[in-house]
């Protein structure tokens, strides 16, 4: 009998049922949170530390181990032990300097890797499983999720992928898949699903619309952040967060009952896994995790909690449009008039009737300048008329 100790989420579970249709009854699935890996990893080692190893393979996927734990592991291959980690988190590469595992980030073509893909390839390489079309485009929308590939490349599949794994129990989602990729030639959502995925869809674009309205911007340490409260559809949440709110370096969601701090950003220049590694987490480049400390509480939840939430750009303006040569008018809830005008092919931002020193080489870099130290917003075509009959005879 092997073993599968792999992550809880969608591409953790994507690594049992791979291993479902390579190994079916002959592998023993168990799927784990962060928290609860190593100490199943260590009553593993000790249960069958006087056993037999025969051809008894354990595999760990999407997760990493603790150094105590892979002490263990060591002492187990030398015992005759055969064990196989493998995983795509940056946090992790430390492994690779045990025989045993296997850590990679990114293939050569540039593209992010993902746990069940780095599984699925790892089988197939070693003759465990017979690789099919269906399996192939399975593994592939898994690692289009999990890595936010997805949005680059608008494959809106991958993402429905989630929201049905999130729609069912585990062992039915993997009852499921499994079943369809060994019986089906290609991969497919049933009518069924196709229904369900609709009606989520209308839930999630609703409790996106609401939590919108509740977005707070704050700096933390040297990045500017935007920060909300939410247990559920974080993904879909922080990508619509981030394309409406692109002079944010990166969102922060807080799951409070969870104890959870979500970290999202849809920019090449921060990688939240690093400052989730300051609280204890980890994670990807652009989608990270991390315990909810003390340290993080206050900073993301006590200090800003009286901040009041950002408000969106205005949206059916004529006059008042970004971009204008005429200039544009911001709001903030501290009532500031942020004017941004063009002259001589730089642009310039009035505050208070205050020209700012700094100038500008593009109305984008001072849109995101002026967001990003004055919390603003677009304002509607009406105030903008009344601030140009204000100003006119000053200008």
């Amino acid at each position: 009998m092997h073993h599968l100790f792999t992550h809880n989420d969608l591409d953790g579970v994507g690594c049992g049922i791979v291993a479902r249709c390579a190994f079916g009854e002959q592998i023993e699935v168990r799927y784990h949170s962060v928290q609860s890996l190593n100490p199943q990893v260590e009553r593993y080692v000790e249960a069958i530390r006087d056993k037999p190893k025969k051809d008894e393979l354990l595999f760990v996927t999407d997760l990493s181990v603790s150094e105590e734990n892979a002490q263990r592991l060591d002492r187990h291959v030398l015992e005759g032990g055969k064990v196989r980690l493998l995983d795509h988190h940056k946090t992790s590469l430390h492994l690779n300097r045990h025989p045993w595992a296997t850590v990679q980030v990114d293939y050569d073509d540039g593209s992010l890797a993902s746990a069940t893909s780095l599984f699925y390839e790892y089988l197939v390489q070693h003759r465990m499983l017979k690789p099919t079309p269906a399996l192939a485009e399975f593994v592939e929308l898994v690692r289009l999720y999990d890595t936010w590939e997805w949005e680059k490349h608008d494959n809106v599949q991958a993402k429905r992928l989630n929201d049905l794994f999130f729609l069912m129990s585990l062992d039915d989602f993997e009852e499921r898949m499994v079943e369809r990729l060994r019986q089906q030639p290609s991969f497919a959502f049933t009518d069924f699903e196709e229904k369900l995925l609709e009606v989520e869809e209308s839930k999630i674009e609703r409790y996106v619309r609401r939590k919108k309205r509740e977005l707070v911007q704050t700096f933390v340490d040297e990045h500017c952040v935007g920060i909300v409260y939410a247990e559920s559809y974080h993904s879909e949440l922080s990508h619509e967060l981030g394309r409406s709110y692109p002079h944010l370096d990166y969102i922060a969601i807080l799951n409070v009952g969870g104890k959870k701090l979500s970290l999202r950003t849809i920019h090449d220049h921060v990688d939240v896994s690093d400052i989730a590694a300051t609280f204890g987490g980890g994670g990807h480049a652009k989608a990270a995790g991390c315990p909810m400390t003390e340290k993080a509480f206050r900073l993301y939840a006590t200090e800003p909690f009286f901040i009041e939430p950002l408000r969106p750009d205005a949206v059916r303006n004529e006059y008042n449009a970004k971009g204008s040569k005429f200039g544009v008018l911001y709001e903030n809830r501290r009532g500031d008039d942020l004017f941004l005008f063009p002259v001589d092919n730089r642009w310039h931002i009035d505050a208070n009737g205050e020209t700012l020193e700094q100038s500008f080489e593009s109305f984008e870099d001072a849109e995101r300048h002026m967001k990003r130290h004055y919390a603003a917003w677009l304002a509607r075509d009406d105030a903008f008329v009344r601030y140009l009959m204000r100003h006119a005879t000053k200008r």
